[in-house]
């Protein structure tokens, strides 16, 4: 019991840079005092002493505002950040190294008996206030975004935004990825700092910038293409080598960007 406590302990540190110490840890983490009381509700639940295990988890939701079911499954170096306002319900799974923020619920679409609510697979994470509901499996490695609605399966790795949630970004999407790479090469060869570009930005002034790179590096390839043709005809034209664009010269417009 001890050991899965420093765990415990070392996941905070882990995740949170506000810790500053194991007795700040243990003394003033909500959430980490909610997933020790679950342990034992869920205990005496797997026993079958439903009513004391249900009278345990009512005076931790008192204690820390967080509210887990103790017929929910729980698995190692789970943390909950901040914590209030927290709701697990007593069907939902949630795997090894999963993170949740406060206001996040884990609930039920459905009054019938039986599995209602969701599994969180090893290595999520939802964000602030992101409502994950129904019967269904988010993916190992997802990242479900603040204040998002979440209804049906999330793939592993996915990003999910939005109400209803939409998946924005996939693990192993090769098209997009190859798209975002050619995106940072070009903008570190113009000497901008491609932090702001990032597909899952809603900043509509990020994106024109990212259509931008994109058209810009269409271009390229385009007049690569000419002087091949061009070259293979017997022309000159694209002997002559284009302006080097050196890295110092833009060192200060990348400082500028980074100036809040």
């Amino acid at each position: 019991m001890f050991e899965r406590m420093r765990e415990d302990i070392r996941g905070v540190f882990h995740r949170d840079p506000a810790a500053r110490n194991a007795f700040e840890v243990l003394t003033c983490y909500p959430g980490l005092h909610a997933i020790w009381i679950h342990r034992i509700a869920h205990g005496l639940w797997e026993r079958d002493w439903k009513l004391v295990a249900r009278l345990i988890s009512h005076i931790a939701r008192w204690l820390t505002g967080v509210e887990i079911h103790p017929g929910a499954r729980i698995g190692r170096r789970f943390f909950i950040d901040h914590g209030m306002g927290v709701v697990i319900g007593e069907t939902a799974e949630i795997g090894d190294d999963v993170t949740l923020y406060h206001g996040v619920t884990l609930g039920g679409t459905s009054w019938n008996k039986g599995k209602r609510h969701p599994t969180l697979e090893s290595g999520v994470i939802v964000g602030a206030g992101a409502k994950i509901l129904g019967p269904f499996t988010v993916g190992a490695g997802a990242k479900v975004g603040s204040n998002a609605v979440v209804t049906k399966a999330v793939p592993p790795g996915a990003t999910v935004v939005g109400i209803p949630g939409r998946v924005i970004t996939r693990a192993g999407d090769d098209a997009e990825a190859t798209q975002e790479a050619r995106r940072q090469a070009m903008a570190e060869k113009i000497g901008f700092d491609a932090y702001g570009v990032s597909q899952d930005m809603p900043d509509p002034v990020a994106r024109a910038i990212g259509q931008l790179l994109d058209h810009v590096q269409a271009m390229e390839q385009r007049m690569d293409g000419m002087c091949k043709a061009l070259t293979a005809l017997g022309s000159d034209y694209c002997a002559k080598e284009l302006p080097e664009l050196r890295e110092e010269d833009f060192a200060g417009v990348k400082e500028q960007q980074r100036q809040p």
